[in-house]
């Protein structure tokens, strides 16, 4: 789809619907057929149209000599010949089948008849699209020896120029073009689409300038080519600005002109920006085959099965040919969004298949999970005369590595010399992806050293040749940087950072975005944002990368203050940026914030919300209180994946609601919906809230024994939760023994909290001593124990532990609290007292501590950050000043949302019912912990937290 505009250019008055297929074996047939040399060298620059080189003249010279011909055949014979051959050329030209071209033309060559002025460019075109560069050197002889009547032809000279630009040999390309009398639109674009497919933007848009100050008028396939160029290479805000000014310049663009847009999108992998182009252009134009071919997979990469389905309706509607190309973009778009009946169907209804549609199909069963039938589908495709390529191997290798079955990965890395094929760049990252993604990711690291060895040498596979290296592209650096951050190796991602750098890979889009995820995820925002700013050509992945670094680092305020300033930049936030704010402003309980992004949304995505952004506006409207708006968003997602479902189970948790989250389970049991680990961990979650430990061990049981789904360190974490809240910690730690899981510092961290709830000081030393061992420079561990300590009136003990931290130079990070107002975040930091309303809050805070000495209550700590350098580690009470702020900025009656980073403590806890109960305020508060509703003197956590 991408070398639309090529071919437009090559070839004005063809077909231009298709993308260029043909047959290695058929042009292998065909340049065997002529005596091996060398390939030739760009052709000079002349005035005339060029003389080829030595070795195409040998070339040339051997293909034509008596010993070839029929030496003995009357010269009649020849013209009904070269009739003959030129009617079969034609017609495989028309049918694209390029490979047959290329052995019609040599077996012409063989047999005496040289092609005219009329048939050669097509053979040129063939040649072309075939890729067969040695035949193309021979091909251009001809016309070089044909006199001029050949030599002097505009129509031939521009398909020697339009050929070399197909094959990429931009040197041959622009000497061709030299060697014009006088260049018409069709050679310049052409010249110019040589150096935009070779991504020398610069030089093809001064070229374009050359021919309008030369004289002549681009053509609407002119501007097709430059913008396809542009968008092709990532630079769609240049792209567009050509497409308008193609309006400006009173050329009309056609459906081809907004394809090239469409596709540039698709494979920068801007899906949404792609989808909105389509929906701007089916305003004035009706989509063609190449379009629907086009935007399909945009469906694909954003899940969007709705729109995809309404593109395969209007297929049938309208009588587009089900040609290869949108066959397999369908079977594509299916089989990814899990509708592998449709995908088969779409198949079994294409006429004439390619090894790509047979692909298409491979990979729909092995995205199944059903590597028997893609095998059958392997061997059928060679019962239908098509052999297999790299592209089935690399298929078959991501789906045994994402399976987990490394050594029949290994073994088809090494079988792929059977069918003369050898691994590539590509083969290396399908088996590094795969590994990763099964969690196999020492093996998935020594892919990626074993790839770059000389003379490699492995326990257990091999390569056909051992010899040379494969170089690792962006994406191989990309995979192995997301591999890294799951790991949170952030030493070993310097040294692949600084490998990119070397070899210029930086410069990759996907790369650096990936570069800032790291160090986002790793929790170095200071080189994270340094290297962002060093960025140039940011563009939406960049940003969604240091929203989603600053949201995993607790800084949701951040995130949104740069969501705003990514508004500024002229980027269109995508469905990933949606999701990321969505769920900051969620962590921010930023309601208005929310709202308006939900209103963007039904906006801009028509035709229901997607699921991921489902599941995030339920999250966001739950954590901001407003429990009916989650539902109704609940509601009106139509289908509903177990994500959606989970996300309305884990908003009925956070409202202290287990009886709902029960009754949605029971609604995925009838609706047949398969549940997964999250399900059960949200179960488990609301067994606690109703303290029912029987019913979560049936629940537990029934993960393995009716849904296949083995209990993971969550399931057995939340247990142990309600076994450590009903005071059972010596049955807990049995739980633990037992278990076939390694207990990890979340599991213990529960321990020390049950711990301190029955101020169980021995099994306490137990847990804590496991989880300095699991995580030494974890500060919330030493604040947990230190906080055990104090609660039994052990002093020391408390001492000892701050002193440990001070020796190891931990430090507490500072307590903080957000304010919401509008679209405004207001922050209440301990220790700084620089808020403008700083003297109103204290008034304010004092009018309260004196009602709440009258009500019989005396709060302690009535001055607000009075100890925070003497015991960093106590309550700072930030949120009550946040609280404060809220009643004196607030209209009356109108709730007050607050975000803290730290544990409430219970004196703000009591505050806080105080003030629901006096002020009649309705008071939310997360506080990492725990969501708190306060209202009427009450708190929804149950004074449980």
């Amino acid at each position: 789809m991408h070398r639309l505009s090529l071919f437009l250019t090559m070839f004005r008055n063809g077909n231009a619907e298709a993308e260029v297929s043909g047959s290695a074996d058929a042009v292998k047939m065909a340049t065997n057929m002529l005596p091996s040399s060398p390939s030739p060298s760009p052709p000079p620059t002349s005035r005339s149209l060029q003389a080829p080189t030595n070795a195409a003249r040998r070339l040339l010279d051997a293909a034509s000599s008596p010993q070839r011909r029929h030496a003995h055949a009357p010269a009649q014979r020849a013209r009904p010949a070269a009739a003959a051959f030129a009617r079969e050329i034609g017609a495989c030209v028309r049918a694209r089948r390029w490979g047959a071209a290329c052995e019609a033309f040599a077996a012409m060559r063989a047999a005496g008849p040289t092609p005219d002025r009329f048939l050669l460019p097509q053979v040129l075109r063939a040649c072309a699209g075939a890729g067969a560069s040695r035949l193309a050197a021979a091909a251009h002889a001809l016309a070089a020896k044909g006199g001029p009547g050949l030599a002097d032809d505009a129509v031939v000279g521009n398909a020697v120029v339009a050929m070399y630009a197909a094959l990429g040999d931009v040197d041959a390309a622009r000497a061709a073009f030299a060697s014009l009398h006088e260049p018409d639109v069709v050679a310049w674009t052409a010249v110019v689409s040589a150096y935009a497919n070779a991504g020398e933007l610069d030089e093809a848009l001064g070229l374009f300038e050359s021919m309008q100050a030369s004289g002549v008028r681009p053509d609407v396939i002119s501007w097709n080519t430059l913008v396809s160029g542009f968008a092709r290479n990532g630079d769609l805000g240049a792209a567009l600005h050509l497409f308008d000014e193609m309006r400006l310049r009173g050329v009309k663009p056609r459906v081809s002109s907004w394809n090239c847009i469409i596709s540039g999108c698709v494979q920068n992998s801007r899906y949404d920006e792609a989808l909105g182009i389509f929906q701007e252009m089916c305003e004035t134009e009706m989509p063609d085959a190449v379009t629907v071919a086009s935007i399909l997979p945009a469906c694909t990469g954003l899940m969007a099965l709705g729109i995809g389905k309404q593109l395969h309706s209007y297929v049938v509607r309208c009588g587009i040919k089900l040609n290869v190309y949108i066959g397999s973009s369908l079977i594509g778009m299916y089989s990814e969004c899990r509708q592998f009946a449709y995908a088969r169907s779409v198949f079994s209804a294409i006429d004439e298949r390619n090894v790509t549609v047979w692909n298409e199909l491979i990979q729909s069963y092995i995205n199944d999970g059903r590597m028997d039938k893609a095998w059958e589908a392997f061997n059928l495709m060679q019962e239908d005369g098509l052999e297999p390529d790299i592209v089935t191997y690399n298929s078959f290798i991501s789906g045994y590595a994402r399976t987990g079955q490394k050594e029949l990965a290994y073994e088809l890395l090494s079988g792929m010399a059977n069918f003369s094929l050898k691994p590539t760049v590509i083969s290396m990252n399908a088996l590094i992806s795969g590994l990763h993604h099964y969690g196999l990711c020492a093996d998935a690291l020594e892919a990626f050293r074993y790839m770059q060895l000389p003379n490699r040498e492995a326990k257990h596979w091999s390569f056909h040749d051992n010899n040379s290296p494969i170089q690792p592209n962006g994406t191989t650096i990309t995979s192995v940087l997301s591999l890294l951050t799951d790991l949170k190796l952030h030493r070993f991602g310097k040294e692949v950072h600084c490998y990119a750098l070397r070899n210029g890979l930086t410069s990759n889009i996907f790369v650096s975005s990936k570069l800032v995820d790291l160090y986002g995820k790793t929790g170095d925002m200071v080189s994270a944002a340094n290297f962002f700013q060093g960025i140039r050509n940011k563009n939406v992945v960049t940003w969604n990368s240091l929203l989603a670094a600053y949201k995993h680092n607790r800084k949701p305020e951040v995130a949104l203050k740069l969501f705003y300033e990514m508004l500024k930049s002229d980027l269109l936030p995508n469905l990933v940026t949606m999701h990321i704010v969505l769920l900051s402003s969620g962590m921010t309980m930023a309601l208005r914030y929310g709202r308006e992004l939900h209103g963007y949304i039904n906006k801009n995505w028509f035709g229901g919300y997607p699921d991921t952004l489902a599941t995030a506006l339920i999250d966001m409207y739950g954590k901001c209180g407003k429990i009916d708006d989650a539902r109704l968003v609940f509601e009106c997602t139509v289908e509903k994946d177990i994500a959606v479902w989970n996300a309305m189970m884990s908003c009925y948790l956070l409202h202290r609601m287990p009886r709902d989250v029960k009754r949605l389970f029971k609604y995925i049991e009838h609706s047949r919906i398969q549940p997964d680990h999250v399900t059960f961990v949200i179960l488990l979650s609301a067994c606690k809230q109703e303290g029912s430990m029987e019913e979560a061990r049936s629940y537990l049981y029934s993960m393995e024994d009716l849904y296949c789904i083995k209990p993971t360190l969550k399931h057995y974490t939340c247990m142990v939760d309600i076994m450590g809240t009903a005071g059972l910690l010596e049955e807990s730690l049995e739980l633990i023994q037992k278990m076939p899981l390694e207990p990890d510092a979340c599991l213990w961290s529960t321990v020390l909290k049950a711990c301190k709830l029955h101020s169980n000081l021995e099994v306490a030393d137990k847990a804590a001593k496991a989880l300095f061992e699991l995580e030494p420079n974890n500060t919330s561990n030493y604040m947990a124990l230190s906080n055990i300590y104090a609660n039994n009136g052990l002093w020391d003990f408390t001492d000892s532990v701050r002193d440990a931290m001070t020796e190891q130079g931990l430090h507490v990070e500072r307590q903080c609290s957000l304010l919401y107002l509008g679209t405004n975040v207001d922050s209440f930091e301990a220790g700084v007292m620089s808020h403008p309303a700083f003297e109103n809050i204290l008034n304010a805070w004092k009018d309260v501590a004196s009602r709440m000495e009258q009500s019989g209550y005396a709060p302690q700590d009535n001055e607000p950050y009075c100890n925070v350098e003497v015991d960093p580690l106590s309550c700072h009470h930030t949120e009550r000043i946040a609280v404060c702020y809220g009643l004196i900025s607030m209209c009356a009656h109108e709730p007050i949302r607050v975000s803290k980073n730290f544990r409430m403590c219970k004196e703000c806890h009591s505050s806080m019912k105080f003030i629901s109960r006096d002020k009649n305020r309705q008071i939310f508060i997360s506080d990492g912990c725990t969501y708190h509703h306060f209202s009427n003197g009450s708190c929804s956590c149950g004074d449980m937290w």
